[in-house]
């Protein structure tokens, strides 16, 4: 047992250093952080970007470290306006307003992704990706582009799709559609 606790003890203190970080700049999350190395995307990774210097540390638990914001607390959840989402990170455009629904949940809800044709995302920029850091196998969808950490897609939602892709706000970008 006592190799056990020593194995990992780099593993807790390296949170309790984060946690501790965390609580200093009042960001409230609730699901812990991954931070598991060999979870890199199998699109891109980009190591020359410094996401703590582009985002808000808030963004960067999200996006980078695989938080979740708060239910009820992000600012486009009753967000009504025409146009696109786009990723926080690297501004792919992700959802359109007209996929927008209120699934009652506490996230932004879409029924699918920017590109989708009849359940094909080859073209759209998300990526789903086998999650099981919650208690139960769940998918989380990322961004193509970035590997963004955007959400989690489950099969609950309206019709046609029968998806309902529940979005961080802190992890989207709206842009108006132009008139």
């Amino acid at each position: 047992m006592s190799r056990f606790v020593l194995r990992f003890m780099p593993f807790v203190s390296k949170g309790a250093a984060a946690k501790s970080l965390l609580s200093k700049k009042r960001i409230t999350l609730i699901r812990t952080l991954c931070k598991t190395s060999d979870l890199l995307s199998l699109t891109r990774y980009d190591e020359s970007t410094d996401w703590q210097k582009k985002l808000t540390p808030e963004q960067y638990v999200v996006t980078r470290e695989k938080g979740t914001e708060v239910p009820f607390s992000g600012i486009y959840l009753n967000h009504n306006e025409v146009g696109m989402y786009h990723c926080i990170c690297c501004d792919a455009p992700l959802f359109s307003s007209e996929s927008k629904y209120d699934s009652g949940t506490g996230w932004p809800s879409f029924s699918e992704a920017h590109g989708t044709w009849e359940r094909d995302e080859s073209h759209s920029s998300v990526v789903r990706r086998p999650d099981n850091s919650l208690g139960s196998t769940g998918t989380e969808i990322i961004c193509k582009q970035c590997d963004a950490h955007l959400g989690h897609v489950f099969d609950d939602g309206p019709d046609p799709t029968g998806q309902r892709f529940c979005i961080n706000s802190v992890a989207l970008n709206f842009k108006p559609r132009q008139v």
